[in-house]
């Protein structure tokens, strides 16, 4: 791979330009309110840029080692992002205890709802229906769904501490629960039931395939991109927060935390729509549920270690119309690949369930 191209010039400027913006924050903060927008807005640029850039380097990584182990560097690495960036909204300037939940709760219906009904429509639309493997998509629900209710909906029935939050040792308990499930998922994934996990189709196409060259190449320019786009994010989630608590916003807290789920999901939203456009099914779905199952499962303990470490307060419960929404939209992924097959009607009705979500952060 030449030196000066977009894949490996895009990741290093990001990453340049974090370091610089980071050193000279004090300096930025005093720039004029338009300045610091129109910084803001060209650093989002870069920062979306960089992102396709990464998804570039991840599918590369992925056919290189192959499924589904391809599929969990890129969650893995897209919640990287996440983690780091909830984290520093979390501690920047006042702390915000809700904007964790916000953001997992986002992940979950951008990913439950959004991408996966965006993947099965255009999909259903090119291949009329689509076939997936039912062993390896119920898991992927279970997790979620287990994941989902004890992180978001438990904290609001407890009685230890006020609605909405779990007490230090609830809190500590939780989180490992979530990051022992997610450990074992990858190694049913990985290992064990493996099968359940892969098309049969890109079996049988990369079976015997010599693995290309450039694999540790791919793996250093994503890392680089990837640390760029956390510290460019952090930036801009700071300013985003900002300038709604200046305009008196009452959703500041759902705004930013799906601001922050939008702008790490799109390698995943990407890669997930691209693989249902060629009827690898599957592993469309393993990249977008696997996703939110990495979120919750990975998010959570570290937020929550941060909360205990720092002693930020941290909301997790959500509200009723929240909780409706979430649940709707886990019974309609249940209902949707129950039978093994999809077809566009299967993405409409997910689509839906997301304008839903997306009308009530606008409209709460």
């Amino acid at each position: 791979m030449p030196l000066f191209t977009p894949e490996v010039l895009l990741p290093v400027t990001a990453l340049l330009l974090g370091i610089v913006l980071h050193l000279a924050h004090a300096q930025i903060a005093n720039l004029p309110t338009f300045a610091e927008v129109a910084i803001s807005l060209g650093i989002l640029g870069l920062v979306f840029w960089t992102v396709f850039v990464a998804l570039h380097h991840a599918e590369a990584i992925a056919h290189k080692v192959g499924e589904p182990f391809g599929t969990l560097v890129l969650t893995t690495a897209v919640t990287a992002i996440e983690v780091s960036v909830i984290v520093s909204v979390m501690l920047h300037g006042t702390p915000n205890p809700a904007i964790a939940r916000e953001s997992v709760f986002s992940t979950v219906m951008i990913v439950c709802a959004g991408v996966v009904g965006l993947a099965l429509l255009l999909g259903g639309l090119r291949h009329h229906h689509q076939e997936h493997k039912r062993e390896g998509t119920n898991a992927l629900l279970a997790v979620i769904i287990a994941l989902s209710i004890l992180v978001l909906v438990l904290p609001n029935f407890t009685l230890t501490t006020a609605p909405g939050a779990f007490s230090p040792p609830q809190l500590l308990f939780v989180s490992g629960l979530c990051l022992l499930l997610y450990v074992g998922f990858v190694f049913a994934q990985t290992s064990r039931h493996r099968e359940d996990f892969v098309d049969d189709l890109v079996a049988i196409e990369t079976e015997g395939h010599p693995k290309p060259a450039g694999l540790v190449r791919s793996f250093v320019l994503l890392g680089i991109g990837l640390i760029g786009i956390v510290v460019l994010a952090e930036h801009v989630a700071a300013v985003l927060e900002t300038g709604l608590e200046a305009i008196h916003s009452q959703q500041t807290d759902a705004i930013v935390g799906a601001f922050i789920a939008t702008l790490v999901l799109l390698p995943e939203t990407m890669a997930a729509i691209r693989a249902a456009m060629r009827n690898e099914l599957q592993r469309s779905l393993n990249i977008a549920l696997g996703s939110a199952c990495a979120t919750i499962g990975l998010t959570v303990p570290v937020v929550a270690a941060a909360s205990v470490i720092t002693g930020h307060p941290l909301v997790l419960g959500l509200g009723p119309g929240d909780s409706v929404l979430l649940l709707l939209a886990l019974a309609v992924s249940m209902v949707s690949f129950g039978s093994g097959r999809t077809t566009a009607l299967t993405g409409f009705v997910h689509l839906t369930v997301f304008l839903a979500y997306i009308l009530l952060i606008a409209l709460p």
